[in-house]
């Protein structure tokens, strides 16, 4: 068995080996449709901007290293998604199939549902890929659609597909006190 994740808030040092990830997912992977990975500069910006939303941004660390990164972003922009994430998660090459992921995940979840917010999204790039499914499944999350062949890379078409989930009542009430700080914090 390998050493133990231990999830914690992504720093500042914690970008150079976010970006080093996220690169690699980028220029190999069809979970994101960016083409360039993003410079150092783009990453600092992009933790900096989540971190200002007063969403999570995390990282897995095993023994000192950055395994893999996870964070939510708004859904959508409009004041009727506030209420809405959107969960993002890498995780480095070396450390696949450890758990780093589910761990991650699992952290999103709960930091999310302490917040107020009630519905998380998953956006998973190349409907092929059954690790990225199956992991949203064990966590709660239910298919909600797909998109057929909207986005190009890597020489093919690729579709994406939609997951969800409820975060603490979901839509059975209105938004209470905790959803009424999301209003406030994001000035609306």
């Amino acid at each position: 068995m390998g050493k133990a994740v231990i999830v914690r808030d992504a720093t500042e040092q914690d970008i150079a080996s976010i970006q080093a990830i996220y690169s690699h997912a980028v220029l190999t992977g069809s979970g994101t449709f960016e083409y360039d990975p993003p410079p150092l500069s783009e990453m600092q910006t992009r933790w900096s901007s989540v971190v200002g939303y007063g969403l999570p941004y995390i990282v897995a660390d095993i023994d000192g290293q950055v395994a893999g990164y996870g964070a939510c972003t708004p859904f959508r922009p409009r004041t009727g998604y506030r209420f809405t994430v959107e969960d993002s998660l890498y995780v480095a090459e070396a450390f696949q199939r450890r758990g780093v992921a589910s761990a991650l995940l699992a952290e999103l979840i709960a930091r999310c549902e302490a917040a107020g917010f009630r519905q998380m999204v998953a956006v998973i790039g190349d409907s092929g890929n059954a690790a990225s499914m199956a992991l949203h499944r064990r966590a709660g999350f239910e298919d909600a659609g797909s998109f057929r062949s909207v986005g190009w890379k890597h020489d093919r078409w690729t579709d994406i597909v939609m997951m969800q989930r409820a975060l603490g009542q979901g839509d059975s009430s209105p938004p209470d006190a905790a959803g009424l700080q999301i209003q406030e914090r994001w000035g609306r």
